[in-house]
């Protein structure tokens, strides 16, 4: 699915279940949020996708710190929504910013624009706010506002985006600070 489909896709969606929140959203959409302890090291599982007996579930690490869950929501959502008849799809430390897995990217992008909208990234922007301090008003990891920006500058859009995102920034120790 390309970017823009997805982008229309978040919109549809946040319209038709009138809200902008992930867990909301999952709600509205027959998808049961769990959580459960899956460790912090590097190899930990961050969450998962699956369909049991008809029932649609994402799962969260809930070891992580609630700002990284509250990225990898509306992507295990996206899952759930994009890829529903595929298997379970997990989520490790090298798939959030992976440019390689065709799914995992369709689901980063879904993340991102259900994340950020265009209309309060460009407000913030505006602000004359740096980089760090735009992800800081976002509530979002810089990572996650570099993917967006990469985004809106293949759209098209004028974008400088100074900051080179780590692909592997979910392995950071999570009681450090994002920002």
């Amino acid at each position: 699915m390309r970017a823009e489909d997805i982008k229309r896709e978040v919109a549809r969606l946040k319209i038709k279940f009138k809200t902008s929140d992930a867990a909301e959203m999952c709600d509205a959409l027959g998808i049961r949020v769990s959580k459960f302890s899956m460790g912090i090291s590097e190899k930990a599982c961050k969450g998962f996708f699956m369909v049991q007996d008809r029932i649609k579930v994402a799962v969260l690490n809930s070891d992580l710190d609630e700002r990284i869950q509250n990225v990898i929501l509306p992507h295990e959502l996206a899952h759930g929504v994009l890829h529903v008849d595929r298997r379970i799809r997990t989520f490790h430390e090298l798939s959030y910013l992976d440019e390689t897995d065709f799914l995992e990217r369709e689901a980063n992008i879904f993340a991102a624009e259900f994340l950020i909208d265009d209309t309060s990234l460009f407000d913030v922007a505006n602000s004359q706010a740096d980089f760090f301090q735009m992800a800081n008003l976002l509530n979002v990891p810089p990572e996650l506002l570099d993917f967006k920006l990469r985004l809106l500058k293949q759209q098209g859009h004028r974008v400088n985006a100074l900051y080179i995102a780590q692909s592997d920034f979910l392995k950071r120790d999570i009681s450090k600070p994002l920002i």
